[in-house]
C-alpha cells in the first residue's frame, strides 16, 4: 500500500482535503469511469445545506460544479456518468431528483461544467423515483405511483411501484428523451443496478410483502426478457415480454408462486455490480457471492467479524479478477475465481472510498482524508508463488481417501497428514505440483530423484489437468457466442474424468448437475465415453471398458441418493436417450443386459439385476416424462420386449391386446414362444382365452395353433375356452344373427392337432411299455 497523491492534483485540492478532514464524512463519493472527475455528496446538518461538489483531477481547468438545495426539497436519487457522443473522452453527468427532474451537465475541457438541459423523467406529477441507473443509452428507474384513494387496500399498496426505461440521447442540438417504456408495473419496490448488458432488480429492504423478498429479477434488454432467480435455488424461470400487457408483475410470477413460497427470504446486506457484469451480494453473515446474469450464484469469500448490521457498511469493488472489500477499516483482497484471500490490510482510518483507475486493472486506488493510496500487484511475483489452493485440495482428497480405508475412529485432518509422515503420497504429489505447474518454462529444480521419476510418469496427467484448467478459464472468460463450444469440450472431459474415479454420492450429484445444466453436451460426451455407434447392420454397439460399464450400471442405496432428486447414472443416460435418440434406448438396455449376463450370475445380489431389473429402471425414466403419447406406448413395448424376461414379455403381450394390434400380438407370440416351454404355455393360454371371447384372432388361427404346447390335452383346451366364454344376458339360441359366437368348427383344427400328436407322458413311458421283460428286474441292493 503506497501513497500516489496528496490530493494536490485535483482542482481546488485544498478544499477537497478540508471537506474530507472536517469530520462530517461525505454520504456518497463517486468517480467517473476514467477517474478524472470526483463527486462528493454531503448531507450536512442544519444550518448548512445539502451539497453536491465536483472536482477535476490533474488540474483540468474550467468552471466547477457545485449545487445546494433546501432540505425540504425532493432528495437526490442518482448521479449517472454517461459517455458523450459529441466529444471524445468527454462525460455527461445526469443528476436525478426524487420527483423525476433530471439535470444534464456536460464537461468541456478549458470550459468546465455546463448545464445542458433540465428534463422531466416521469410522466405523472405524483410519481416518486426511488432508484435509477443507466444501461447503455437508456435510463432505467423504479418509481412509486401512489394510489388515488386515501384509504386504499394495504395489500394493493405494496404493489404500487413501476419499473420504467427511457432513452437519453445527447447531441449537438441538446438532450432528447425517448418515450417511456414500462418494463414492469404493479410491482413492489426494487433497487435497480445496471451491468453493461443487464439490469438487476433487488428487492428494497423496506418491502413488506413476504413472497417478493425471496427472489431477484434480471432484465435482459436485448431479448426483452425477465429472469427469476433465487440465491437458495439458482435459476427458476424466464419469460419474454412480447407486449405491454405481459409486463404485469403478478402475471410474471403466475407459474412460480408455489415454488417461491417454499424458499427462505433473501439475506442481502450490500449489493453492487462487478466489472464482469455479475451482481455482488454480501449477506448479513458476511458471506460474499456473485450472481451471474443467467441466474446462477457462486460463493466467493466469507468476511471476518461475525454478523453485519446496518451500522457496519461494506464497500465492494472489482479490479480485473480481484475483489476488494472494505469493512470496519480492514481491506480484503480476494481472487474472484478461486476465492483465495490474497491480502488483508488493516488501515489507520475507517472511512475510505474506492476510485476508478483507468487502464490499471492490477492497481486498486483508495481515497482517504490524507490522499490517494494504491495497492499494486506485480504479475511476475504473483505467478512465481505456489498455488496453496491446489495443494490443499490434494491433502483434503487424501484425507477422505485414507479415512474411508482406516479402521481407526479418530478423525484424520490435513494438519495430521502433513506432520505425521505416515502417508507420503500426498506429500510427494504436492511437491510435484508446486514444481511443475508454476515453473512451466523451467525444468523441475530441487526435486529428489524419485520425485523426478514420478514427475516424468505423471507428465501426461499433469498436462491433461493443465489443459482442463485452461479450458475452464476459457469458459469463464469467453463471450456468450463461444461458451457453447467450450462447454461441449469441458463436459466431455469432466464426464470422462468422473467415470474413471469412484462413483460416490458426491460424483453422482456432480454428474446430475452437469446433465441438468448441459444436456446436449452431456449426451455427446456419454456417446463418446461409451463409444456408442451403429454397425453396418444398423445394430447399436458399445466398446466401453468393463470398469466404465460398472460405473454406469451401479445403483446406489436409497439412503445414498437422499431426497434431493439425485438420479443414478443409468437413469441419467436413459433420459438423454429419450431426449436426443429415443430409437436407440431399447438397444442400449439390451446391450447393458448382455454385459450384466456376462459379468454377473443371474439374480446376483452384487449385480444391478439383483435389485431392480434394468428394463424397469428404463421404464421408470419413461414414466417420469411430462407428456405421454403414442410414441411412449411404443417405447414401453420395445423396452418390455428387449428384456426377454417372461413377466415383461407377458406384460407387453397384454399391452398389445389392449391396443388391439393383433398382427403384432401374433408376431410377438411366435418370436418369444421359442424362449422356454413355460413362457410358451403362458402365451398360448393367454391367446386362447382371447380367442374364446371375440373373433379378432380368427384370421391368424393357422399361425396360432402351431404354438400349442405338447403337454396340453383336449380337456385342458376345452376347460380354458369354457372359462373365458363371454356371458350373454339373453337366453342362448342355436344360431346367433351376430355371427361372433365361437363354434366347434373353429376349434376343430386345434383339437385334431392335439389328438393326433402323442402326449408328453406317452413319450416318457414308451420305452417301458415296449419292454419285453415285465415286470422289470429288481435293482441290486446296496449295504
Amino acid at each position: 500500500l503506497r501513497q500516489v497523491s496528496d490530493l494536490s492534483d485535483f482542482s481546488r485540492g485544498h478544499w477537497l482535503r478540508e471537506l474530507l478532514c472536517r469530520g462530517e464524512e461525505p454520504s456518497h463519493v463517486q468517480s467517473s469511469p476514467d477517474g478524472q472527475h470526483l463527486l462528493l455528496l454531503q448531507k450536512s446538518r442544519p444550518p448548512a445545506l445539502p451539497r453536491l461538489v465536483a472536482f477535476q483531477r490533474h488540474s483540468i481547468a474550467g468552471a466547477d460544479l457545485e449545487r445546494t438545495w433546501e432540505p425540504a426539497q425532493p432528495a437526490l436519487v442518482g448521479l449517472l456518468f454517461l459517455q458523450s457522443p459529441v466529444v471524445l473522452d468527454s462525460w455527461v453527468l445526469a443528476v436525478v431528483w426524487e420527483h423525476g427532474r433530471t439535470e444534464v451537465w456536460h464537461f468541456v475541457v478549458a470550459v468546465g461544467w455546463q448545464l445542458l438541459q433540465t428534463l422531466e423523467l416521469c410522466q405523472g406529477a405524483r410519481a416518486r423515483v426511488v432508484s435509477v441507473c443507466s444501461q447503455g443509452a437508456s435510463l432505467v428507474w423504479c418509481e412509486e405511483r401512489p394510489p388515488l384513494g386515501a384509504h386504499s387496500d394495504m395489500s394493493k399498496c405494496a404493489f404500487r411501484f413501476c419499473v420504467c426505461a427511457r432513452a437519453l440521447e445527447v447531441g449537438e442540438q441538446g438532450v432528447r428523451l425517448g418515450t417511456v417504456r414500462i418494463l414492469l408495473h404493479n410491482s413492489p419496490e426494487y433497487q435497480v443496478l445496471a451491468s453493461p448488458k443487464h439490469v438487476f432488480l433487488v428487492p428494497a429492504a423496506a418491502a413488506s410483502f413476504a413472497t417478493t423478498s425471496k427472489f431477484l429479477l434480471i432484465w435482459h434488454p436485448e431479448k426483452a426478457k425477465f429472469t427469476i432467480t433465487a440465491p437458495s435455488a439458482g435459476f427458476i424461470h424466464s419469460k419474454v415480454l412480447r407486449s405491454s400487457s405481459e409486463s404485469d408483475f403478478r402475471k410474471l410470477l403466475l407459474g412460480s408462486v408455489g415454488l417461491l413460497s417454499g424458499f427462505s427470504p433473501l439475506d442481502i446486506h450490500t449489493s453492487t455490480v462487478s466489472n464482469s457484469g455479475g451482481l455482488l451480494l454480501v449477506s448479513t453473515k458476511g458471506s460474499v457471492s456473485v450472481m451471474e446474469p443467467d441466474g446462477t450464484q457462486r460463493h466467493i469469500f466469507d468476511l471476518e467479524g461475525g454478523p453485519l448490521t446496518q451500522e457496519s457498511p461494506v464497500q465492494l469493488k472489482t479490479f480485473g479478477s480481484i475483489l476488494a472489500c472494505v469493512l470496519a477499516g480492514v481491506v480484503y483482497l480476494v481472487d474472484q475465481n478461486s476465492g483465495r484471500l490474497i491480502e488483508k490490510e488493516v488501515l489507520s482510518m475507517k472511512e475510505v472510498h474506492f476510485l476508478e483507475s483507468q487502464g490499471e486493472e492490477d492497481s486498486i486506488q483508495l481515497l482517504t482524508q490524507t490522499g490517494i493510496y494504491s495497492f499494486s500487484f506485480s504479475k511476475s511475483e504473483d505467478s512465481s508463488r505456489p498455488e496453496p489452493c491446489l495443494v490443499e485440495m490434494v491433502f483434503e482428497e487424501a484425507c477422505r481417501y485414507y479415512q474411508r480405508r482406516s479402521l481407526s475412529s479418530s478423525k484424520l485432518t490435513v494438519e495430521k497428514l502433513k506432520k505425521g509422515g505416515t502417508f507420503q503420497a500426498p506429500v510427494v504429489l504436492a511437491a510435484i505440483l508446486q514444481h511443475s505447474l508454476h515453473q512451466k518454462q523451467k525444468p523441475a529444480q530441487g526435486l529428489q530423484d524419485t520425485y523426478a521419476k514420478l514427475l516424468s510418469t505423471l507428465s501426461l496427467e499433469l498436462q491433461s489437468y493443465m489443459s482442463l484448467e485452461l479450458l475452464k478459464t476459457c469458459v469463464v472468460c469467453a463471450p456468450e457466442s463461444e461458451v457453447e463450444s467450450y462447454c461441449k469440450e469441458l463436459v466431455e472431459q469432466e464426464i470422462s474424468r468422473v467415470l474413471q474415479s469412484d462413483m460416490d454420492k458426491d460424483n453422482l450429484a456432480y454428474l446430475n448437475s452437469v446433465f441438468a445444466s448441459f444436456p446436449k453436451a452431456a449426451w455427446k460426451a456419454t456417446r463418446s465415453c461409451l463409444q456408442l455407434q451403429q454397425n453396418g447392420d444398423g445394430l447399436l454397439v458399445a466398446r466401453a471398458t468393463p470398469e466404465i460399464w460398472k460405473k454406469v450400471l451401479c445403483q446406489p442405496q436409497l439412503e445414498e441418493v437422499g431426497q434431493n432428486g439425485m438420479v443414478p447414472l443409468f437413469e441419467l443416460i436413459c433420459a438423454s436417450f429419450l431426449r436426443f435418440k429415443p430409437k436407440w434406448l431399447p438397444s442400449f438396455v439390451e446391450l447393458t443386459q448382455q454385459y450384466v449376463s456376462n459379468s454377473w450370475s443371474y439374480s446376483s445380489k452384487e449385480g444391478p439385476e439383483g435389485r431392480v431389473p434394468l428394463y424397469k429402471r428404463a421404464l421408470g425414466v419413461l414414466a417420469r416424462k411430462n407428456k405421454h403419447g403414442e410414441a411412449d406406448d411404443e417405447m414401453e413395448l420395445e423396452l418390455l420386449l428387449c428384456s426377454k424376461r417372461p413377466k415383461a414379455v407377458l406384460q407387453a403381450l397384454h399391452l398389445l391386446i389392449h391396443l388391439k394390434q393383433w398382427q403384432r400380438v401374433v408376431e410377438v407370440a411366435e418370436k418369444f414362444s421359442k424362449l422356454s416351454p413355460l413362457l410358451n404355455k403362458e402365451i398360448f393360454t393367454t391367446l386362447l382365452a382371447e380367442f374364446a371371447q371375440h373373433r379378432e384372432l380368427d384370421p391368424y388361427l393357422d399361425r396360432l395353433w402351431p404354438l400349442c404346447p405338447a403337454e396340453l390335452t383336449a380337456s385342458d383346451i376345452l376347460t380354458t375356452v369354457l372359462q373365458h366364454l363371454p356371458h350373454s344376458q339373453e337366453d342362448p339360441v342355436p344360431f346367433s344373427s351376430e355371427g361372433n359366437q365361437l363354434t366347434v368348427g373353429l376349434l376343430k383344427p386345434l383339437l385334431q392337432r392335439v389328438v393326433q400328436c402323442p402326449s408328453v407322458q406317452e413319450e416318457m413311458y414308451s420305452d417301458a411299455l415296449q419292454s419285453t421283460t415285465f415286470p422289470p428286474p429288481t435293482p441290486p441292493r446296496e449295504h
